[in-house]
This record gives structure tokens, C-alpha cells and sequence, in this order.
């Protein structure tokens, strides 16, 4: 499946039937194109009048998110003196404790296999467990010597199509989704001199390098999505 066909399912199967402008506005793909996709979405049973049907399901099926894993293992010594007294996904932003907003925002999405790889004062955050279904914690008795390659190891067996997150992320709107299209890593673009690490993409949009600090550009910001494939060739 296409991107473009996948942005157009994908965008059924949330919203039902619509009209190819309404379509378009949701995708940002053309009306044409749309009108075009729909004929083909019909003859391969994918769509009726009243929506996605299971064909379409199974279309999309290759695409449907597995879990999150949330990393919550490390020192965070940047952010010292305020994470000696807690894990800095434990602090509290606009009356909401950082990581169970972000896990509220992933149930919301539909995701609710959520993995939690725990080190630096692990037991602050056992009370998720009893808090929220589907929780699984993993502990990284090594957090201060291998840091995140190690906390994804230890979750290896459960990396396919996955969110990997920080615990300490805010999001204003929620930015999961049930289902995505390929890998990919969150990004801000900025306009101004910064020492960020800046993503530096080839031609088809991949990210060919990363180089510290810049000018204008896509500098790592948030969560990333690793789709089966690349789990796979990760682990």
C-alpha cells in the first residue's frame, strides 16, 4: 500500500464516509486523486457506503501500532537539583503528572500494551501499575552505565510496530496514532541558531545524518515510531 492510499484509509476508517473535499482536507491529498482512490478502494472491497469494511481492516492491518515503550530509566543529571528528588517523568506540568499524561494520551489512541523500562528510583513509579490495565514494567539494574541501548534491549521481545517515548514528554495534542504508515522520528523545525542535533534527510525523506548544532532545520524533539521492519533490523 502506497502512503497516499494509506492516508486515505487510514482517514476512513477514523472519520466513516465523507465527501472527497472534506477527504482532502483531512489528508491534504487532492481531490482528484482521492476521487480516483475511492473507485479503487470499492472494487477492492476495501470501502462500502457505510465506510471501511473488514477487507479495508486487513488492508490496514500491517499498520496497526502493537505497544509504547516508555523510557523512565535515567538519571536525568540534566535537570539536577530538581531530579534528586524525583525521575523528572514524575514532575508535575499545568496540574498533570508528565508520564500519566503521556500514557492517558497513548490509551486514548487505542494503544494500550504499554511497556515501562524503569532504573533511577524505580519505585516512584510502581503505583502506574495499579493506576492503569496493560501496564508492563521492566527494571534496568544498569541504567547508570548503559543508559537507553540497554533499556531497549531488555524490552526487545516486545519491539515491533512501537512508539518508543521519554517519560518526560508534553504534549499539548495528542500525536499518537492506532495505526502509521513507516518509522519515523518527531521533529521541530526551527529557523534559528541552536545546539540541538539537527536530522539531515536524503531525497525520499530518510535522515542521512544528524550533526550537533545549526541554523535552519528539523532538530530531534519528542517520541519516535519504529515499524516491524526496523525493529527487526534494530534488534
Amino acid at each position: 500500500m502506497t502512503r497516499n492510499e494509506f492516508e486515505l484509509l487510514y482517514a476512513i476508517k477514523k472519520n466513516g464516509v465523507q465527501s472527497c473535499r472534506r477527504l482532502s482536507a483531512l489528508t491534504g491529498l487532492s481531490i482528484g486523486y482521492i476521487s480516483k482512490a475511492l473507485n479503487s478502494f470499492s472494487e477492492s472491497g476495501f470501502t462500502d457506503s457505510s465506510g471501511i469494511t473488514d477487507e479495508g481492516l486487513a488492508a490496514l492491518a500491517p499498520y496497526k501500532v502493537d505497544n509504547a515503550v516508555i523510557m523512565a530509566a535515567g538519571l536525568s543529571s540534566r535537570f539536577v537539583p530538581l531530579s534528586l528528588e524525583k525521575p523528572k517523568g514524575l514532575l508535575t506540568v499545568k496540574g498533570e503528572v508528565l508520564i500519566e499524561r503521556q500514557i492517558k494520551q497513548l490509551k486514548s489512541a487505542g494503544i494500550n500494551d504499554i511497556i515501562l523500562v524503569l532504573g533511577y528510583k524505580k519505585e516512584a513509579f510502581f503505583y502506574l501499575e495499579n493506576m492503569f490495565d496493560g501496564l508492563k514494567i521492566i527494571i534496568n539494574p544498569e541504567y547508570n552505565i548503559k543508559n537507553n541501548p540497554h533499556s531497549i534491549f531488555l524490552a526487545g521481545k516486545y519491539l515491533g510496530n512501537s512508539y518508543i517515548c521519554s517519560s518526560d514528554d508534553y504534549f499539548t495534542e495528542n500525536p499518537f496514532e492506532a495505526y502509521v504508515y513507516r518509522s519515523y522520528y518527531s521533529a521541530v523545525h526551527v529557523s534559528e541558531k541552536t545546539n540541538e542535533w539537527y536530522m539531515i534527510p536524503d531525497s525520499r525523506g530518510n535522515i542521512a545524518k544528524v550533526k550537533k548544532s545549526g541554523q535552519d532545520g528539523f532538530i530531534m524533539l519528542g517520541h519516535v515510531y519504529w515499524d516491524r521492519a526496523f525493529s527487526k533490523a534494530f534488534k
